[in-house]
């Protein structure tokens, strides 16, 4: 949702304005930077307002400042796994008659109660600055001042006027897995100024399903995206580190120049089944970048930048199609192949369930001649991703792991076989995308 937002004005609170709760399940793409996801301002007068943000350190802050106190809390804790969904939850209820019960924040069903700091200043039975007529809703950053806009993903985001909620509310423990899940809120009444986003209808993502009507509007290039709580799609793992740009939700890689190969992969990685993915080389600038699969024992989450190409000495059990060849060290093949070229999408094959595993190329839905190998047998599993040439930078690799999006374009005509995911070529038959409902099903 980067430089994107939802609004709506603020009409008269319900219950005095003493009560609210925000919830949202929210994965980020860009750590180390301060991202606003929900905030309540009037933009021509800034002087009250309330916010829940990720801060540039990685932690949590909830915020209402009003002309009678703030209600403040800044969590010890870190927040920078951008694979997994969180369901973060902001409470804010003054009638309360102890202070430091009148704000509370929640993460995947539990409270936090460890914190870096902490202002309770706001006294019992005071209103809030959150519901406040007249004030605009922000969701999906500062739009009122243009900045600190959240990058990322977020799903079923609700804001309830006049109650102080518990999670269960919109999350439940799974009772096979233990692992807090989303559960559709029922019975809730969202009051005079609340809203429930589903995010369904790709046309309107402002379309309000609490019943009450709220619909908010919607400005700048947010995007419907099939990466769900319920089922979570892989993304490019910017924790892996190296020197490259990430955008878009992560999927979206610019190469830049570094002392050594800059390389980047997918937050998921498998060792058996039969996987699928696309990237659009929107521009191969001249730095030969290659795309394809490496073992993540191999590549580490820590050495991005330090480690060679795919299929090099380095990363022997790497398989990389390049602008000019196909390497595969650990199958002492080197092909030379027509050069990639500009826009060209390359599909990646990958079967680990077959008697003779193998992971074939497609360029522009065909399949490249010598590129059929038989990969390693990988020791930590196989990642998806892209390696360059450190000498130079510009190479621009936009992947789709069956969101139906290369950067901010929808693909131009979905290819069949995607068992509901989005690509723009055929997947080969059994083929399917890299997502949790997939891997748990058939990797």
């Amino acid at each position: 949702m980067a430089a994107s937002s939802l609004n709506r004005t603020n009409t008269s609170p319900s219950g005095s304005g003493y009560k609210y709760t925000f919830s949202a399940w929210i994965k980020r793409s860009k750590l180390t930077d301060r991202q606003m996801f929900w905030r309540v301002i009037n933009p021509s007068a800034t002087q009250y307002y309330s916010y829940m943000e990720f801060q540039a350190n990685d932690t949590l802050h909830i915020l209402d400042y009003s002309s009678n106190g703030t209600l403040a809390i800044v969590t010890n804790r870190l927040f920078r796994d951008t694979s997994a969904w969180y369901h973060i939850m902001g409470v804010v209820d003054t009638t309360e008659g102890t202070a430091s019960n009148r704000v509370k924040l929640y993460v995947n069903g539990t409270q936090e109660t460890s914190f870096a700091s902490t202002t309770y200043t706001l006294g019992q039975n005071q209103a809030t600055t959150g519901t406040e007529s007249g004030k605009n809703n922000y969701v999906g950053g500062d739009a009122a001042n243009n900045l600190r806009f959240f990058d990322g993903y977020m799903s079923h985001v609700a804001f309830v006027d006049g109650q102080a909620l518990t999670p269960t509310t919109f999350g439940q423990t799974d009772s096979t897995s233990g692992i807090w899940k989303f559960k559709n809120p029922s019975g809730v009444t969202f009051g005079n100024n609340g809203y429930h986003l589903k995010f369904e209808n790709s046309g309107n993502l402002g379309l309000d399903s609490s019943g009450e009507g709220h619909n908010l509007t919607v400005s700048g290039n947010g995007r419907q995206a099939l990466d769900t709580p319920s089922n979570v799609h892989a993304t490019m793992n910017s924790l892996v580190k190296s020197g490259n740009t990430f955008t878009n939700g992560n999927l979206t890689i610019t190469q830049n120049s570094g002392t050594s190969y800059q390389n980047s992969v997918s937050t998921s990685a498998v060792t058996k089944g039969k996987w699928y993915v696309e990237c659009k080389l929107s521009n191969v600038s001249g730095v030969y970048p290659g795309v394809g699969i490496i073992d993540v024992s191999e590549q580490g989450a820590g050495n991005g930048d330090n480690k060679g190409y795919f299929g090099s000495s380095d990363n022997p059990k790497g398989i990389q199609l390049y602008s000019g060849g196909f390497y595969s060290t650990g199958n002492n093949n080197n092909v030379s192949l027509t050069s990639n070229s500009t826009n060209d999408i390359i599909g990646i094959a990958l079967d680990l369930d077959s008697s003779t595993k193998n992971i074939k190329m497609y360029r522009n839905g065909t399949l490249i001649t010598g590129t059929s190998v038989t990969p390693p047998d990988p020791d930590g599993g196989y990642a998806f991703g892209v390696t360059a040439n450190p000498s130079g930078s510009g190479a621009v690799a936009q992947w789709n792991f069956g969101n139906g999006y290369f950067g901010t374009t929808a693909i131009t005509s979905a290819g069949s076989n995607g068992n509901g995911s989005l690509f723009e070529y055929d997947v080969p038959s059994g083929y399917y995308a890299l997502n949790t409902k997939n891997i748990n099903t058939y990797g």
